[in-house]
């Protein structure tokens, strides 16, 4: 297979499918809060919020008409030897439920012929406001089309996670991974340990260790295929990671006539803990005017 090019992104041939939102959140930046907000509720500053329950009984990535449901405006486009482009959106207030005005942007640039970054910032304009951007990409590095990911391997710079209750809400406890099914502190296969999670798969938030760094960026992730022998190097300055297996991707239809079953793809989504706002013991996502919120990825493919 080297020297072989693929694919490697699920996602679909026309815009309608992501506004209409048939996809799970194929390719999309999810906010304005990425992951669950238990119940939909949260209190700031004495002030209590209700928000959408649209992946009952939580509130998922922003709500119905979330950040990734939004048709963002291209503010910026740089051509030549490092290509960028800049999207920007305006998230008013009481948008979804959520407190104050928010102007985001987001930052791809190819810093390399095989390395992309992405800057994601917020600013909140007039009230505090939780923020917790994520990029929501599903990787197949054997081709999107090529079936399930359960024989790439990953290693996971984390070495806990932050445990979930029967409605996949973070408990608030703090878990080492040594010696359960979520320990990829080590290379290992997807599918090694998968029959021991509970639930349909993985779909958890892995608390990522401060090691080796990158750009002031940490390692965060190392994704194999070994059909094709490509790698996915994935650094990010976000504390935590959701490492999602596509468990409710059901029969999808997608690019080029593919069609995306369960575990078809590998979610790495570099973020703020989930339900943090609710969590104390979590590191904080409220910002507040004044403050800008950022979340930076590198993605480093290589082959080995």
């Amino acid at each position: 297979m080297k020297g072989k090019q693929a694919d490697v992104v699920l996602g679909f041939d026309s815009v309608e499918p992501y506004v209409k939102g048939v996809a799970p959140y194929f390719g999309a930046i999810v906010g304005r809060v990425a992951n669950r907000i238990k119940e939909g509720k949260f209190t700031l500053d004495g002030a209590e919020y209700a928000l959408p329950i649209n992946k009952p009984p939580n509130s998922l990535h922003g709500g119905f008409k979330g950040f990734d449901k939004m048709i963002w405006q291209v503010a910026e486009y740089k051509k030549g030897e490092n290509p960028s482009i800049t999207f920007k959106y305006h998230s008013r207030d009481g948008e979804e439920g959520y407190p104050g005005e928010v102007s985001v942007s987001a930052t791809y640039t190819l810093t390399s012929s095989t390395t992309m970054r992405l800057d994601m910032e917020a600013v909140p304009e007039n009230k505090p406001t939780p923020i917790s951007l994520a990029q929501h990409t599903y990787w197949n590095l054997a081709g999107h089309n090529s079936g399930n990911i359960l024989d790439n391997s990953i290693q996971i710079r984390g070495s806990h996670i932050t445990p979930v209750d029967q409605n996949t809400v973070p408990t608030g406890e703090i878990m080492p991974v040594k010696g359960t099914p979520f320990d990829f502190t080590t290379e290992k296969k997807i599918g090694a340990s998968i029959h021991e999670v509970p639930g349909l798969g993985y779909d958890h938030n892995y608390v990522l260790d401060c090691g080796e760094e990158k750009s002031g960026l940490k390692h965060a992730a190392k994704l194999k295929d070994p059909s094709s022998s490509r790698v996915l190097n994935l650094w990010t300055d976000a504390p935590g990671m959701q490492f999602y297996t596509a468990n409710y991707v059901n029969g999808v239809a997608g690019k080029g006539g593919a069609v995306y079953g369960k575990h078809s793809g590998v979610c790495l989504e570099t973020q703020g803990f989930p339900n943090a706002i609710n969590q104390p013991n979590f590191p904080s996502v409220v910002v507040r005017p004044g403050e800008k919120y950022k979340n930076t990825m590198l993605f480093e493919f290589s082959v080995e």
